[in-house]
């Protein structure tokens, strides 16, 4: 006898199976037990269809499959979130191309309220490892229920999970592969902590499946579609994280970028993305606040306030002066204005952002606060 869990997760493991798809297809068929139990003949005629899908050998393949995951996730104290469970990721909901199906390790709420994912090269810099470790620290001080999430990989996404641990707040991790295995193995004991620690570790993948390299891009797409807003906090001019930024904005997601020197490979990625619009710049946690319209748990303020009028350098004070006498400026104007070479603008910009003296604007441009 198969239960009704076993008919969900065969449905689930349909190949290019996702939320929109699921729905228009029970529309027709009204059930995942009378999908699996009609006629080849039948299901083509009402469907259709005539893909793999309808195969009698096909879906009985999947219910096999089904019945040997669901040994497994009992074994293992997995549970599942199915696209019509009231526990389902609603924001999963919104991204038509995002799983049916979710398994979880760890009792993390997928629905909290602050949800941000933060992505970027496997090669991080010191700098960027700063980085995630002061937006996460600033996020757990200023907001209430958030979650960090990332893919577990080397580089960004590890210092990322690694932050919200160390800072006290819940982080999932999105696994390209089933919860047999912790890939990479070298990040095994952070994924323990990761479930410790209140959070999760999550994916679309059965124990039994294979792990592929194009898993990892279909992975960030539930990085992507799970999140209130993606940050990229370092990235060359190719890569995941830039995949993952551009799956954000198919989503209607807000993107952030954190820049760098124009010299730097893996700032080229960001610095990209903020040039062609496709980014908010951001230089801390505070920014995306702000950007994102959150209730902070306490004001958002720079430390020093303009008012107080900060000795400023006079390359500073020549920067600060031209922004007055033309708000709202683009950087490239900026630049021209003040003769003074991007690369060295750039770094003068986030400085005069960080003191609380200049906004940064969308599109490269900049005001005075």
């Amino acid at each position: 006898m198969i239960d009704q869990q076993t008919y969900k997760i065969a449905f689930a493991s349909i190949r290019g199976m996702g939320v929109d798809l699921a729905g228009r297809l029970l529309e027709v068929v009204h059930s995942e037990e009378e999908f699996f139990g009609m006629s080849e003949k039948d299901l083509r005629a009402l469907t259709g269809s005539r893909t793999a899908m309808c195969r009698h050998d096909y879906r009985r393949q999947l219910l096999e499959k089904a019945g040997r995951e669901q040994e497994f996730i009992g074994s293992k104290n997995v549970t599942m979130s199915y696209f019509t469970d009231p526990d389902f990721p609603r924001r999963l909901l919104e991204a038509p191309d995002a799983p049916i199906m979710l398994y979880k390790s760890g009792d993390c709420d997928l629905n909290r309220s602050h949800i941000i994912g933060m992505v970027g090269t496997r090669h991080a810099t010191a700098q960027g490892i700063k980085m995630c470790d002061e937006l996460v620290g600033d996020f757990a001080r200023q907001l209430d229920d958030v979650v960090i999430v990332s893919g577990l990989a080397y580089g960004i996404d590890i210092a990322s999970h690694r932050a919200a641990i160390k800072h006290g707040i819940p982080t999932v991790a999105v696994m390209a592969q089933g919860l047999n295995k912790i890939y990479p193995s070298a990040h095994r004991n952070d994924a323990v902590n990761i479930i410790r620690q209140g959070g999760a570790v999550v994916t679309e993948y059965q124990s039994q499946d294979q792990l592929h390299k194009g898993n990892f891009l279909a992975r960030n797409r539930i990085i992507a579609a799970l999140c209130d807003c993606t940050i990229v906090v370092e990235s060359a001019s190719t890569g995941g994280a830039l995949v993952t930024a551009s799956l954000a904005q198919s989503y209607n997601r807000d993107v952030m970028a954190v820049p760098g020197r124009l010299t730097d490979e893996y700032s080229r990625g960001c610095n990209k993305l903020i040039r062609d619009n496709r980014a908010m710049l951001i230089t801390c946690a505070a920014d995306v606040v702000q950007a994102m319209r959150w209730q902070a748990r306490e004001p958002v303020t720079s430390a020093v306030q303009a008012t107080l009028f900060p000795e400023l350098t006079k390359e500073e004070a020549t920067i600060m002066s031209a922004i007055r006498a033309h708000e709202n400026i683009h950087i490239n104007d900026l630049a021209n204005e003040v003769q003074i070479p991007i690369y060295k603008l750039m770094g003068a910009l986030v400085e005069l952002d960080c003191r609380g003296l200049i906004v940064t604007l969308p599109g490269c441009r900049y005001a005075t606060r």
